[in-house]
């Protein structure tokens, strides 16, 4: 008993001494705020979450899918470039309702297939379906979902958005207007208010769903100062939005006045290089440096671009 007794505060000790080393793991992994994507010339365009953590993130420069795992700082490759046909990769979406990967594969070259969004097993990353965009050169772009399971799908050369109802086996139109001219990042406010950006005209715009899933209206929203670039879009509440710009800026986007007709912009982080793509989990909003300048500028696009980051700040509550 004597020798049993004079164990006890060892014991306490190791075990004590065992849960603070699991607990600042635990810490360290909740506090990954940078990350830096293997490779050179990664240009990503795209990035989305899981609700558990993981970060993936779609590659302009490679044509491929990168996956990041919960806590971790280090992006593996998930999705080749070329599996069933996959080309330059924009927008990416997690759709965890559906267990599916919503890809836009866009051929911007001479050869490759049609540009179309395809799908991918959200857990295994195995090839499903491919649905091409409507119309002569097209340009898919970004991905939402609504509530319905309704996948609506930005074009931003037809300046139009596109939508796939549950059980389609093809893309049709659900709204083409001249205010959609450079249509790019989108995402739902409620199940019948679905927000659009133009990149090209700097404008938020509100497209109000009718029953059948297209347009009603598109309105043109009041801003509080120009947007510069707007990409891409991410619902993180009723009403309440993530976006990126290409100046290198994330924001809160809400809405007040009369209609929620006039823009609040609430600037989480700025300074950072060309920022395409955003998305949000475990409390945490992600930005992403796309550097598409280096691409797209003929002035630039021999030079070296240097490292991609992903960057993290914590998401306000309200």
């Amino acid at each position: 008993m004597t020798r049993a007794f004079c164990h006890r505060p060892v014991l306490r000790g190791v075990w004590a001494a065992a849960l603070l080393a699991v607990a600042a793991g635990a810490s360290a992994a909740q506090q990954v705020t940078q990350i830096t994507l293997p490779g050179t010339r990664v240009f990503p365009e795209s990035i989305t979450s899981l609700s558990d953590g993981t970060l993936i993130v779609g590659s302009l420069g490679h044509g491929n899918v990168m996956r990041i795992a919960p806590g971790k700082s280090t992006a593996e490759e998930w999705i080749k470039p070329g599996t069933a046909g996959l080309n330059s990769v924009l927008g990416v979406y997690a759709d965890e309702k559906n267990k599916l990967l919503w890809v836009c594969s866009n051929k911007l070259g001479a050869s490759g297939e049609a540009t179309a969004v395809k799908t991918f097993d959200l857990k295994t990353g195995a090839p499903k379906n491919s649905y091409v965009l409507p119309g002569d050169g097209t340009l898919c772009n970004d991905i939402a979902v609504g509530a319905d399971r309704t996948v609506y799908i930005t074009d931003t050369r037809q300046g139009s958005v596109d939508m796939l109802k549950p059980g389609a086996t093809s893309l049709e139109v659900a709204a083409k207007d001249p205010l959609l001219a450079g249509a790019d990042g989108l995402a739902f406010g409620d199940k019948t208010t679905l927000y659009v950006n133009s990149v090209t005209a700097g404008k938020l715009l509100r497209l109000d769903l009718g029953a059948d899933g297209k347009a009603t209206k598109v309105v043109e929203l009041k801003l509080p100062r120009p947007l510069d670039r707007p990409d891409g879009m991410r619902a993180i509440g009723k009403q309440r939005l993530l976006l990126a710009e290409n100046s290198g800026k994330m924001s809160v986007v809400t809405f007040a006045g009369p209609e929620m007709q006039s823009v609040v912009l609430q600037t989480l982080k700025e300074g950072m290089a060309s920022t395409p793509g955003v998305t949000a989990t475990k409390g945490m909003a992600w930005v992403v440096e796309g550097k598409l300048n280096y691409m797209q500028d003929p002035a630039m696009k021999d030079k070296d671009p240097g490292t991609f980051n992903m960057f993290a700040v914590p998401l306000p509550k309200s």
